[in-house]
């Protein structure tokens, strides 16, 4: 589609953390070498996050439910909304992927694309989003994710397929909200390298269609079963790639199966003059 927005702009990876224990979480990631900074409460109220903003613009967000499901009476609001939460049944870990929305039409300009390549999958029209952060600033945006009814075995309910985040206040209050020396990591981290996508065999080619139609463009063929797409950053500064591919091992295969396909790793480039790469 002549002049589109892009789709294909890497914006931030979700990490979740069993209920009430974000603590632990941050923690984990501090004693990888990373810098965790505040997030904030979600609009809402039933989840909360944490941040770290690396180097290339792309960021992690640490997230965990305040309660378990089991913590609110059954049959009340809030019950219903934690449970028809996109991530409420999720198992801890890299759980989803957003890329950047730039125009409140997303949804419509990838279901465009989509019916006339015939892939078969289509995004949700777009809902508005925010969270306060812990200095008392509203942020807000528009969310648009796959309508799980058109996505490869639950593809949609997983991560596997990327949702957008658009901003309506500033981007730079919802990323860099802090001092950019907080980007600085003591391990080294400059940029995100590549995340990986697992998804059955069985489901590989019809996947592999459908999120060309997302991105917008076909990807490169590697060894074996390996696509590749090279997503851009905010910044510009490089191109992390989107590696789709099947399970290669026994370890591999397990994590499809209780996941049904996810993000399997996440690799940053370290800036190192021994270079490197640290993968979670």
């Amino acid at each position: 589609m002549a002049g589109a927005p892009s789709t294909s702009t890497l914006d931030h990876i979700v990490f979740l953390s069993p209920p009430g224990t974000l603590e632990e979480t941050k923690r984990k990631f501090v004693g990888y070498g990373f810098d965790v900074i505040p997030g904030g409460r979600h609009s809402g109220g039933l989840s909360e996050n944490l941040l770290i903003v690396i180097k290339d613009g792309v960021y992690l967000e640490l997230i965990a439910f305040l309660h378990p499901i089991e913590h609110y009476p059954e049959g009340s609001e809030e019950r219903s909304r934690r449970e028809s939460n996109p991530w409420a049944h999720k198992l801890p870990g890299w759980i989803d992927y957003a890329f950047l929305g730039t125009s409140p039409t997303i949804s419509k300009i990838i279901n465009s694309r989509a019916e006339e390549e015939g892939s078969g999958v289509r995004y949700l029209a777009e809902v508005p989003g925010g969270r306060e952060t812990t200095t008392g600033r509203v942020l807000k945006w528009l969310i648009t994710g796959p309508d799980p009814t058109f996505a490869v075995d639950g593809a949609a309910k997983n991560g596997s397929l990327p949702f957008f985040c658009g901003d309506i206040t500033p981007r730079e209050w919802r990323v860099r909200a802090v001092p950019t020396e907080r980007v600085d990591h003591p391990n080294g981290v400059a940029e995100v390298a590549h995340l990986v996508v697992l998804i059955p065999p069985k489901d590989l080619d019809e996947f592999e269609r459908q999120l060309t139609s997302v991105v917008g463009f076909a990807p490169e063929a590697g060894p074996g079963d390996t696509r590749t797409w090279s997503l851009s950053t905010t910044t510009g500064s490089h191109s992390p790639r989107l590696i789709l591919r099947t399970p290669q091992d026994g370890e591999e295969e397990i994590y499809v199966r209780k996941r049904r396909g996810c993000i399997y790793k996440v690799a940053f480039q370290l800036a190192r003059a021994e270079g490197g790469f640290l993968s979670i």
